[in-house]
């Protein structure tokens, strides 16, 4: 007697002695079994001796079909595949239960981890070599618009921020990429495929989702979790793929404790470490360091930059602007309508004028006089008493002469640096409402 699906419908007991049912079929033996006991317990009025003959008979066959379907493959045992095979191409399509990715071993040394996890990557190219190709998608809710009009393209192996308020739509636009609800209107290709209903499987086969919460059952051990979705990916030999994606996210020690025992943060990286087994070639990661303490957010970090390298997209959404300049590649700001996309640098360039700040040991006589006549300032305010902010055409030329006439004024230079307006400056500038607190 065999299990007819993958997974075993018995597992033996951490505590105590014996086995424990972890699939319907094993409930059903349970509960026959349970009835056959009872029923012949009843008989012991009438004949003793044969009841309990008989039930002790049942138990008995109970316990050896547990132990014989405690582990049992679908088919019969073939020799164990390379771990670092692709996985076979059978995947879920709940958000909630999307995996992402390879890897293996500890993020402290991330890239010897990553290499060994992760193979290139699975998907195909769009016509144009993009890994995501949108083309004013929209996605209504009958009177509420979730995005509108939102247009990009994101190439391979670029890790791309999505970024926004609560309620701008990041969310929706990722589970409409990953084909979990519909678009109103509008195109996209996802690794090379249409986004269209017909293709919602061979999508979801080459991408994978971790949403914000992992969806863990917290009844289940961490690693009866990660089998169990590794069942759902079809991976026959799964064990070699929990344990480095448990390595990778610093988890190989709590791979039996109860995942309603963890914290969020473990949580989130025992849902981190679920996308790690399957091999996609679009990762999209929504808030993948909410609830991590600095020292786990920046492993995660890690092992994004190491999936950059290994040439897999990353479409990050994150409300950790400091975060998303250090990893991303580029960024959108999204408010319902995307208001930009592009490099941090070019944003900046394009949102605010380039500038000097000066500071001097004393109030300037005649700022006008010492300012106005510079290489490449185009105009100044004063920013305190002996402070000075100058609009510049290029501050590497701008600087040397301005540094020039200070001396020559006579004037004692404390500094001369370059403004640098910072993500948080150019969010700011572009998203000027709350989505979720105006009304639609």
């Amino acid at each position: 007697m065999q299990p007819t699906s993958g997974a075993r419908w018995f597992t033996r007991r951490q505590v105590g002695f014996g086995f424990r049912p972890v699939t319907w079929q094993g409930w059903l033996i349970t509960a026959v079994a349970i009835a056959l006991v009872v029923a012949l317990l009843v008989l012991l009025r009438t004949s003793r001796g044969i009841a309990v003959v008989a039930a002790v008979a049942v138990l008995a066959v109970y316990l050896g079909t547990a132990a014989l379907l405690g582990g049992v493959p679908r088919a019969a045992p073939a020799p164990a595949p390379d771990p670092l095979a692709p996985p076979p191409t059978s995947h879920p399509t709940s958000f909630t239960t999307s995996p992402p990715a390879s890897f293996t071993t500890s993020l402290a040394t991330a890239p010897a981890r990553v290499a060994m996890l992760a193979t290139p990557s699975a998907g195909l190219p769009s016509p144009d070599g993009a890994a995501l190709v949108v083309g004013h998608l929209t996605k209504r809710f009958g009177e509420r618009t979730a995005f509108e009009d939102v247009s990009f393209t994101v190439a391979p192996g670029e890790v791309f921020g999505f970024l926004g308020p609560n309620g701008a739509g990041k969310t929706t636009t990722a589970r409409t990429l990953g084909t979990l609800i519909a678009p109103t209107s509008g195109s996209a290709v996802v690794a090379g495929i249409p986004l269209l209903t017909e293709n919602g499987t061979e999508i979801r086969n080459r991408i994978s989702i971790m949403p914000e919460n992992p969806g863990l059952y917290l009844r289940l051990t961490v690693i009866e979790n990660l089998e169990l979705f590794a069942g759902l990916y079809g991976l026959r030999h799964p064990r070699p793929r929990i344990d480095a994606a448990l390595e990778a996210v610093n988890l190989g020690a709590r791979g039996r404790d109860l995942c309603g025992s963890l914290s969020k943060g473990l949580r989130q990286r025992v849902g981190l470490a679920r996308a790690l087994l399957s091999d996609p070639a679009i990762m999209f990661l929504d808030e993948p360091t909410s609830g991590l303490d600095p020292v786990a957010a920046r492993e995660v970090h890690d092992l994004i930059n190491d999936l950059r390298q290994r040439g897999v997209t990353v479409f990050l959404t994150t409300h950790r602007l400091e975060e998303a300049e250090r990893l991303c590649d580029r960024v959108a700001i999204l408010n319902s309508r995307l208001r930009s996309v592009g490099r941090t640098d070019e944003l900046r360039e394009k949102l605010f004028s380039r500038s000097l700040a000066v500071e001097t040991a004393a109030p300037l006589a005649a700022p006008d006089g010492v300012f106005d006549g510079a290489t490449g300032v185009e105009g100044w305010r004063s920013d305190g008493d002996s402070s000075y902010v100058l609009s510049v055409t290029d501050p590497r030329v701008a600087a040397p002469a301005v540094t020039r006439a200070l001396v020559a004024a006579g004037a004692d230079v404390l500094s001369i640096v370059e403004s640098r307006h910072s993500l948080e400056d150019v969010y700011l500038e572009l998203i000027d409402e709350d989505p979720e607190a105006a009304a639609r």
